[in-house]
C-alpha cells in the first residue's frame, strides 16, 4: 500500500527538474571563486526563502488549509535542523582553514549531497510506512534519543572545536591516499610528487558529506512526524536544504549568538518523537488521542520563540557583565 500523496508524477518531475536547475545556477555562481559578501549573501537567503513561501500558497490553494499547514510545519522544523547543520558546517570549515573564497563550494557540495540522501531516506521512509505500521514507533524511538544526545550536548558546553584527525573519514582516506598541504582552488586532487594526490578540499567535502548522513536520519523521520505525504516531505527537505549555501555567511557571525538552540532543538526532536508514538499507539488503541498538525506548529513556532529569546537575553547579560569586569580592572599609573 503507497502513502497518499499530493505528488503526481507530473508534478515529481517537475520539481525534481526545477531543483536541479537550482543546483546548476548555484555551481556557476560559485564557479569562479569569490569571498561572498552580506550583500550577496542576503540576497541570495531572501531569493530561496521566498521560494518556498510561494510554494506553500500554491499548496494551500490546490490542497487545501491542511496541507498547507503540513507543508509551512515541515518547512520550519527542517530550516531550524537546517541552522544546527550550519553549526557544524562552521565548525568544520574553521577545523580544516578552509579559504573563504573557497566556503561556498564546500556548502555547496555539501548541499547536493545532503539532497541525495535525503532522497534515498525519504523513500526508505516511505517504504517503511507503507509496509510496516511500527515504523513510526521506531521513528519516533530515533527522534527521542537524538533529542536526549542534542540535550546533552547542549548541558556540556564543551570544546566546539573539531579535531581532524579523530574523524574515521579523514583516517580512512589518509590511509590510501597522500593528501597535498595546500588548497588548489577547487581542484579535488592534484600532481604531488610525481602521483597524483588529494587536496585538502576532498577532505573537507568526505568530511561534511559523512555529517550529511547523520542529519539526514534525524530530519527525514521529523518531518514524517509532520505529515505521512513523502512528496511533501522532500520538498521540504529540499527547499530547507537549497539556501544553506547563503545562509551560512547571513548566520555565519550571529551563530555562536544563538546559545540555546540545542535546548530548542532538542524539545522539538522530542516533541515530534513523542507525537510519533501517539500516532502509532493510535492505530492500536483509538482511544489514546493524535496530535493534531496546526498545535504542532504552535509548538514548535513558541519553542523557537523562547529559546531565541532567551538565547539574545543570555549574550545581552554577558556582554554586560564583560563590559563591568573590563570597566573595574583598575589603568596602570602613568610615570
Amino acid at each position: 500500500m503507497s502513502l497518499p500523496s499530493i505528488g503526481t508524477p507530473m508534478v515529481w518531475g517537475l520539481t525534481i527538474g526545477a531543483i536541479a536547475v537550482l543546483l546548476l545556477v548555484d555551481f556557476l555562481v560559485t564557479r569562479r571563486p569569490h569571498e561572498v559578501s552580506m550583500r550577496e549573501a542576503v540576497a541570495w537567503s531572501a531569493f530561496y526563502v521566498a521560494i518556498p513561501l510561494a510554494f506553500g500558497v500554491w499548496v494551500w490553494q490546490a490542497h487545501g488549509s491542511q496541507t498547507g499547514v503540513e507543508y509551512y510545519t515541515g518547512y520550519l522544523v527542517e530550516k531550524t535542523l537546517s541552522v544546527d547543520n550550519l553549526f557544524i558546517f562552521l565548525l568544520l570549515l574553521t577545523a580544516f582553514a578552509v579559504p573563504r573564497e573557497l566556503q561556498q563550494r564546500v556548502l555547496l557540495i555539501g548541499v547536493a549531497g545532503a539532497l541525495v540522501l535525503r532522497g534515498i531516506f525519504i523513500y526508505l521512509g516511505a517504504e517503511l510506512i507503507a509496509r510496516f505500521s511500527w515504523a513510526f514507533l521506531l521513528f519516533g524511538a530515533i527522534l527521542l534519543l537524538t533529542a536526549v544526545k542534542v540535550f546533552r550536548d547542549a548541558l556540556s558546553h564543551g570544546d566546539q572545536s573539531v579535531d581532524i584527525g579523530s574523524l574515521r573519514s579523514v583516517r580512512m582516506i589518509r590511509k590510501i591516499w597522500p593528501v597535498t598541504d595546500a588548497y588548489e582552488g577547487t581542484r579535488m586532487s592534484a600532481r604531488h610528487q610525481g602521483r597524483r594526490a588529494l587536496t585538502p578540499l576532498a577532505l573537507v567535502v568526505v568530511a561534511i558529506l559523512s555529517t550529511d548522513l547523520v542529519f539526514a536520519i534525524d530530519s527525514v523521520p521529523a518531518v514524517y512526524g509532520i505529515t505521512g505525504d513523502p512528496y511533501l516531505v522532500f520538498a521540504t527537505n529540499a527547499f530547507a536544504l537549497l539556501g544553506l549555501r547563503a545562509l551560512y555567511f547571513v548566520l555565519e557571525g550571529a551563530l555562536g549568538a544563538l546559545a540555546h538552540l540545542g535546548y530548542g532543538l532538542a524539545a522539538i526532536l522530542a516533541f515530534i518523537g513523542a507525537k510519533l508514538v501517539l500516532h502509532w499507539a493510535h492505530g492500536i488503541w483509538t482511544w489514546i488521542p493524535e496530535v493534531p498538525t496546526l498545535f504542532s506548529l504552535a509548538v514548535i513556532v513558541g519553542i523557537l520563540a523562547v529559546v531565541t529569546t532567551t538565547s539574545l537575553m543570555a549574550k545581552r547579560r554577558a556582554e554586560h557583565l564583560e563590559q563591568a569586569a573590563t570597566s573595574q580592572v583598575p589603568s596602570e599609573p602613568v610615570n
